[in-house]
């Protein structure tokens, strides 16, 4: 689309990389106002801004318009990532229920990564029958529904939630979150270590390259590489009900005999390996859905949001590295990077009552 209207490949890379900036930028604000006003509000906020920088590009094709619809969307992304894990943990402890956390985290993450097909499948018939503006306002439509949702969702009274600093104001909240991101030690590592997983799932975006560069056909990637999303629902989905707390080797395991599979897979170098890739994706999903829990279980206090976004931070500025495993020793490489997590994931607390320590 944007090449269409007439944007050249070095507009349209600024594009990303403004979405990229603002995204970074806004991150941890974004989650101190979740924190500070409503969860809730901020997820259904997002829907909102993504659905206006898509009507942007519609209705005003051109670069002005393109950057503005960018800056909402990267807004929009800061004011979820903080504030979805932080209204279902918390709205979930609220009625007692936080044990199960993982696994409706294991379900959430399951559903958004099963989504991608049917999305994929509706957005190719869309811009058949009515082009860009078809597939792009049934885009406004989407998100403008997910924000109605959103804003149905039940969200604890900031008091009831523990919250017994609900009155401070919004740069109370966002040092309180802060403060317990840098002070606390098990809340760091934690923090470091889902951001340097959530940095390697920026390896889905070289699926189609990957399985290209091994031999497949250009014609049948899509189909080649449909099941590895569908092995990441599976793993999420299966991670979220592990007995975990019992055995807390296991994630870091599971992540280095992942490494192990992908790297092998990389220096095979035969369209074969893609089922090894799809088991790495698996095995990966599994973990991160583990830690993203143990981290929720480790934070304290009403800033959640916030704490939560610093990881979505160091996600962001993870992604880099893993870009740049990728220019040096591309598949080989980012799995020497999933071995080395392992071992740094190898390192955290056992259990959930030491991360209370």
């Amino acid at each position: 689309m944007f090449a269409h209207a007439g944007l050249s490949a070095g507009e349209i890379t600024g594009l990303f990389a403004l979405w990229s900036v603002v995204g970074v930028v806004a991150e941890v604000p974004a989650g101190a106002l979740a924190d500070r006003y409503s969860r809730r509000a901020a997820l259904a906020a997002a829907g909102v801004l993504q659905a206006g920088g898509y009507a942007l590009w519609i209705l005003i094709p051109g670069l002005p318009s393109f950057a503005a619809g960018f800056v909402c969307w990267g807004v929009a992304g800061a004011l979820v990532s903080g504030a979805l894990e932080a209204l279902l943990y918390d709205g979930l402890a609220w009625v007692g229920a936080e044990a199960h956390f993982p696994v409706v985290l294991g379900r959430v993450t399951a559903a958004s990564l099963i989504a991608q097909l049917p999305a994929a499948a509706g957005a190719t018939l869309l811009f058949l029958a009515g082009g860009y503006a078809l597939a792009g306002w049934v885009s406004v439509g989407c998100c403008l529904g997910a924000a109605a949702l959103a804003s149905r969702l039940p969200e604890p009274p900031r008091r009831a939630a523990g919250d017994e600093a609900g009155g401070a104001g919004y740069l109370a909240t966002l040092r309180a979150g802060l403060t317990q991101a840098a002070s606390r030690t098990v809340v760091r590592r934690l923090l470091l270590v889902v951001s340097l997983l959530g940095g390697l799932d920026a390896l889905d975006e070289y699926f189609p390259l990957i399985a290209r560069h091994w031999g497949v056909a250009t014609a049948v990637v899509p189909l080649a590489v449909l099941a590895i999303p569908l092995t990441g629902a599976a793993g999420a989905a299966v991670g979220g009900r592990a007995a975990w707390r019992r055995r807390p080797w296991v994630p870091a395991v599971l992540l280095g005999t992942s490494g192990l599979v992908l790297g092998a897979a990389g220096l095979w170098r035969q369209p074969a390996g893609l089922a090894g890739l799809a088991c790495y994706y698996g095995m990966y999903r599994w973990v991160l859905v583990v830690i993203n829990a143990r981290l929720q279980q480790a934070i304290d206090g009403p800033s959640r949001a916030t704490v939560t976004s610093v990881a979505a931070l160091g996600t962001q500025i993870a992604t880099f590295g893993l870009y740049a495993a990728w220019v040096l020793g591309q598949v080989v490489a980012i799995a020497a990077l999933a071995l080395g997590a392992a071992l740094f994931l190898a390192r955290l607390p056992a259990t959930h009552d030491d991360a209370r320590q």
